[in-house]
């Protein structure tokens, strides 16, 4: 029977990868280098692998290593996070939830989405704005408790993660009053006469856009391509041109008198997504959200 696995021998080890080098490690640890370095030799001998290897005059991971590393990045993330989450439930201070927001969602749509665990009593709500695929590693290393984007976590055989449909949304175009007035050709036609914003091609729906405006038989101007979904919006709104927006968004914008709908797109739909390191959603908040999804849609949502 294989003997107990050491876990503080796992920390010397993901101090020494973290820190670059044994006597970096030891330094942070107040060790000696030759006790640092007998800790992490027996980790290797427990695994039956090198774990470090030469490179220059320092060190780097092997494949072994780099294996390890990943597994500790998770253990001790969570353990970092451990006083504040006893903290939080010893005070009373409510359910945490830290949800990425992939960087082309509209604000409009992810608040929306976030309605039912706001809802919660006590909730205490963490958004992180940031790139698709540095939210998926985040994700993975437990450090988000989901990721909301318009697109599908893909196939990775290193990440273990699940998308749960939260939806769909149709498009429409808004455009400033005073080219919504001035011209003379209805929806979509329209589009031609008047320069138009869209969103960059790192949205999922851009490719959408595109080919919506081949079938229709357009060729827009392109004033402006804009990353973020509320700065797109926001000029737009200022008179730069014309800009398409979810139908969640539409309450809002409808409100503001220089603005007027052009015209409803239902054939052009923006998907969202809740990606979970789990395929059995634990966390109290994140299935409020799915929850959420179910009583709006009646389906449950199912992991893809």
């Amino acid at each position: 029977m294989a003997a107990p696995f050491n876990y503080r021998h796992l920390y010397y080890f993901w101090v020494v990868a973290k820190e670059g080098g044994m006597a970096r490690a030891a330094a942070r640890l107040g060790m000696a280098v030759q006790t640092v370095s007998a800790q992490v030799r027996a980790l290797e001998q427990s695994l039956g692998y090198a774990l470090f290897k030469p490179a220059g005059r320092g060190m780097a991971l092997t494949e072994a290593g780099v294996a390890a590393m990943a597994q500790a990045d998770q253990i001790f993330q969570l353990g970092e996070q451990l006083p504040a989450v006893v903290r939080e439930a010893a005070t009373g201070q409510g359910l945490r939830l830290a949800v990425g927001i992939s960087d082309g969602l509209p604000k409009l749509v992810v608040r929306h989405l976030l309605q039912p665990a706001v809802e919660a009593p006590g909730v205490r709500l963490l958004c992180h704005e940031d790139e698709f695929d540095r939210l998926l590693g985040d994700l993975a290393l437990h450090r988000l408790d989901a990721v909301l984007s318009d697109r599908a976590a893909p196939p990775n055989p290193n990440l273990r993660l699940y998308s749960h449909a939260l939806g769909e949304a149709p498009l429409a175009w808004f455009a400033p009053v005073d080219l919504a007035t001035g011209c003379s050709l209805p929806f979509p036609a329209c589009l031609a006469e008047m320069p138009v914003l869209l969103p960059t091609g790192h949205s999922a729906v851009r490719p959408r856009l595109d080919h919506w405006f081949e079938r229709q038989g357009l060729r827009p101007r392109v004033a402006g391509e804009f990353e973020d979904s509320a700065l797109l919006a926001a000029f737009g709104r200022s008179g730069m041109g014309a800009f398409p927006a979810s139908r969640w968004s539409h309450e809002e914008l409808l409100k503001d008198p220089g603005v007027r709908l052009l015209g409803d797109c239902p054939e052009l739909v923006e998907h969202f997504y809740l990606i979970s390191a789990e395929r059995r959603i634990q966390h109290p908040l994140v299935q409020r959200l799915l929850q959420g999804v179910q009583n709006e849609a009646g389906a449950e949502p199912r992991p893809e």
